[in-house]
């Protein structure tokens, strides 16, 4: 039972859930255009995803661990790692064999799609599984790949590789729905940021908080919750997206919460566990009422 409980915290197994609420978004897309779902092609998509998800997070366990970081870093209920590894070194064979395992499960799944739809889902598969084994060893040096990277993989990459593997096609609907996920996730990763500014400096990264500080972070976060929900606007006006789309609208009072939190915190170089919290909600709750949207029509 013990290494059950620690096997769940090294693959972060209560932030699981993010996986599928984006590929609900791609589902809702090819749901809109076809009126039908493959529901066995959809459950083997959302294995692939959560399969990716828990590589890429095993990783970043692996190598925080590695780097020292974890020993480092002030560990909040949303960042900084489950500390599985602090308190059972022991299990970092173990740990990198996870990371492997989920990886090749994600490969194989996109080669029986990529077999089934075409080589055009060749490219999102490629850039995806670059970005997970990379992102904690040399996206998170650069400002710019930190803050992009996740969003692309959990949006952009997530929503419309689904897109493609239900439907055998890529679509402008499918591209401006996975722009919401895409700024919230890199919204979700920039504010976790937050408290380990310092700790992450020392291991040599280098994101906004470092390179900007948090109180201008904290305006870049607001600038991403904006783009989320003018994205969702401009899809109904351009009947990208259908009109119950506007249900993602829905969590725009929480962001705004959020948004100002942050910057009353960041006006004292701090970070609160509030509005890191509501911006976990609204990562999750976003892409499902767009999901929905996408389904009734």
């Amino acid at each position: 039972m013990n290494l059950i409980k620690s096997i769940l915290g090294i693959i972060r197994a209560p932030f699981l859930v993010l996986a599928p609420a984006c590929v609900a978004v791609g589902i809702g897309t090819a749901y809109w255009q076809t009126k039908e779902i493959n529901w066995m092609y959809s459950l083997l998509i959302v294995i692939g995803a959560v399969s990716a998800h828990i590589s890429v997070n095993v990783f970043n366990e692996y190598f925080d661990f590695k780097s020292g970081l974890d020993a480092k870093t002030q560990r909040t209920p949303f960042s900084g790692g489950s500390g599985t590894l602090q308190a059972r070194p022991e299990l970092i064979k173990i740990t990198l064999a996870i990371a492997c395992f989920s990886l090749i499960i994600t490969a194989a799944i996109g080669l029986f799609f990529i077999w089934v739809r075409g080589w055009q889902l060749l490219p999102i598969g490629i850039i995806g599984l670059f970005i997970l084994v990379v992102y904690t060893p040399f996206l998170t040096r650069n400002p710019i790949s930190c803050l992009i990277a996740p969003g692309l993989g959990f949006g952009v990459l997530m929503v419309m590789g689904t897109h493609f593997a239900l439907t055998g096609t890529y679509t402008w609907t499918s591209f401006v729905a996975s722009l919401i996920p895409t700024f919230l996730v890199s919204n979700l990763l920039l504010l976790n940021q937050f408290p380990d500014i310092e700790a992450d400096r020392s291991i040599g990264r280098k994101h906004f908080p470092i390179v900007i500080g948090a109180k201008a972070s904290s305006w870049l976060f607001g600038l991403l919750l904006v783009l989320t929900y003018i994205t969702v606007i401009i899809g109904i006006i351009l009947r990208l997206l259908p009109n119950f789309c506007v249900l993602a609208l829905l969590t725009a009072f929480w962001a705004r919460h959020a948004y100002l939190d942050s910057r009353k915190n960041a006006e004292n170089d701090s970070y609160s566990l509030r509005s890191m919290g509501i911006n976990v909600v609204i990562n999750l709750v976003t892409p499902v009422l767009l999901a929905i949207g996408l389904f009734i029509g």
